[in-house]
């Protein structure tokens, strides 16, 4: 007798349909957790991800049907499954091995390769699981074409179900390496339901101890580093929220100690751990230009808030601040590890949305929301901006923390601050790095804007600072200057915003500093 003369089969041939229909989707999102830290969560990843998956399902739809024509039996299509739940037990094992394989490549081909070698022997292997279904069903259901349309719909509604629940549950309740773990020993455990209860085949159950005893093993250790220069890196946690992957990382040379918070292998902020001093430069001008344009400024809303350095700060200096932040992961490790104590609670949620709602105007407002290597685009448009003149006071600042170098600085590639000139009047850029070197790594670059004169704010200056700040603190303030009107400039649209392209060279140059300055092991944890 055929599985689908029993009674249950039929209906656990459409659960694994749907399952795996479902798996293959979280596997996909999941993928960009895997190498977001690495390449960025961009563009390119994305369409990498999208990419691979398309090409290997339907290298597995071919291979799937072939192979169903010729061993036309469930034992096959299970023993496909079990192969395909072990490549995913493995993508966490593989990773260091196809990621430093991939850096190489730069920041688009490095992706591709990357996803391809972690994520497309799975899923060839799932593709085929649709084409087997049917060629099963086929042989003993007469109304065929109702049975392959049910079998289509639950293996689309397991894809909606799994996109659902890798976005809003399991990346951040369960982790990116234990979810594949998860993922990979369902498929398994899929299989061997099979062999045991249908194919009568108990010796599986000794594969099923095995699974479950791989699912749960202790979690590894945090690593140490040591640079060339015998400093020696540690990493303090590692977190993976909805939004990215969020370490905290200590470095311990022979003067000092360091602390920094990092979102997809890209520095958030970080502090002398004795003084409690910002050694990042970036930290003081956004903090104090500001101030030196409206010293009377009693408010301060901060869009994005790192490891809390400016916050804290600022409330230092009697202003009361709101910060908005969307991670709350973030918000935890900076009180956590970087000592943060807000007077008012943070704002858990996008920005965007948060300045579109009425509330109150403010003297000063901070954006620095740059999450992994990524240009918050959506909070530079032309719309988002009318969104933050209307919440700021009429006499009041902008201060906005973008990332650029000598070719690729908004005075040459002038999008950014064209759209900041359909706003506001006057804007003057304080760059950390030497525009006229067009060698130059990429650095920060603080603007700032309004509708009044900010010619104040090239007469800054920060006395205190920390050592490793100092240099190139320096350099901005020296090199401060106010913009003139662009004729005719890219204007950023809600409906046109190709910062993601125009970019691409700079993240590439970004996720190349990245990889040159924190140690292999730090990044490949998680």
């Amino acid at each position: 007798m055929s599985e689908l003369k029993q009674s249950s089969f039929p209906y656990y041939l459409m659960f694994t349909t749907a399952l795996c229909g479902g798996l293959v989707m979280v596997v996909e999102v999941l993928g960009a957790r895997v190498i977001g830290p690495y390449f960025g969560v961009s563009l390119y990843v994305w369409t990498a991800l999208i990419t691979v998956t398309l090409l290997s399902l339907s290298a597995g739809y071919a291979l799937g049907g072939y192979l169903s024509d010729k061993h036309p039996t469930a034992p096959w299509l299970y023993g496909l499954i079990i192969a395909s739940g072990v490549l995913v037990m493995l993508v966490p094992s593989l990773k260091p091995w196809a990621i430093q394989l991939s850096v190489p490549l730069g920041l688009r081909g490095g992706a591709l390769v990357s996803a391809i070698l972690l994520f497309a022997p799975a899923l060839l292997l799932l593709g085929c699981v649709s084409p087997y279904v049917v060629k099963i069903a086929a042989r003993e259901w007469a109304s065929l074409g109702r049975t392959v349309g049910v079998l289509y719909a639950l293996s689309t509604l397991g894809s909606m179900v799994g996109t659902a629940l890798a976005g809003y549950v399991i990346i951040g309740f369960v982790g990116v390496s234990r979810a594949f773990h998860l993922c990979g020993a369902l498929l398994v455990l899929l299989g061997l339901v099979y062999f045991i209860v249908y194919a009568r085949r108990l010796g599986a159950l000794a594969g099923a101890a095995a699974v479950s005893a791989f699912l749960w093993l202790p979690e590894r250790g945090l690593p140490t580093a040591v640079m060339a220069d015998g400093t020696t890196v540690r990493l303090i946690e590692s977190r993976d929220s909805f939004y990215g992957n969020v370490k905290v990382v200590e470095y311990h040379g022979t003067q000092m100690q360091t602390r920094e918070l990092l979102i997809d292998g890209l520095v958030q902020g970080g502090i002398d751990q004795r003084s409690g001093l910002s050694i990042y430069e970036y930290a003081y001008l956004l903090e104090s230009l500001p101030l030196e344009v409206k010293p009377d400024a009693r408010s301060a809303l901060i869009v994005g808030l790192g490891a809390g350095v400016i916050a804290d700060r600022l409330q230092q200096r009697n202003i009361a601040v709101d910060v908005v932040d969307i991670d709350p992961v973030v918000v935890q490790m900076a009180e956590k590890h970087f000592n943060l104590r807000m007077k008012r609670p943070v704002v858990i949620e996008d920005a965007r949305y948060f300045l579109a709602q009425e509330g109150p105007r403010y003297d000063i407002i901070i954006m620095d929301a740059f999450s992994g290597d990524s240009t918050p685009s959506h909070l530079l448009t032309r719309e988002a901006l009318e969104r933050v003149k209307a919440r700021l006071a009429p006499d009041g600042v902008l201060a906005l923390n973008v990332i650029g170098d000598a070719k690729t600085g908004p005075w040459l590639a002038p999008a950014i601050v064209g759209t900041l000139q359909t706003q506001f009047s006057e804007i003057a850029a304080f760059p950390l790095f030497d525009p006229s070197d067009r060698h130059a790594r990429t650095a920060n670059l603080v603007l700032i804007a309004a509708n009044r004169p900010v010619a104040q704010a090239l007469a800054t200056r920060i006395p205190f600072a920390h050592a490793l700040a100092r240099s190139t603190l320096d350099l901005g303030l020296r090199q401060g200057r106010l913009l003139p009107r662009y004729p005719n400039p890219l204007v950023l649209t809600d409906d046109f915003n190709p910062l993601d392209v125009l970019d691409v060279e700079l993240h590439e140059n970004i996720r190349k500093s990245i990889l040159e300055t924190t140690p292999a092991a730090i990044l490949l944890h998680g």
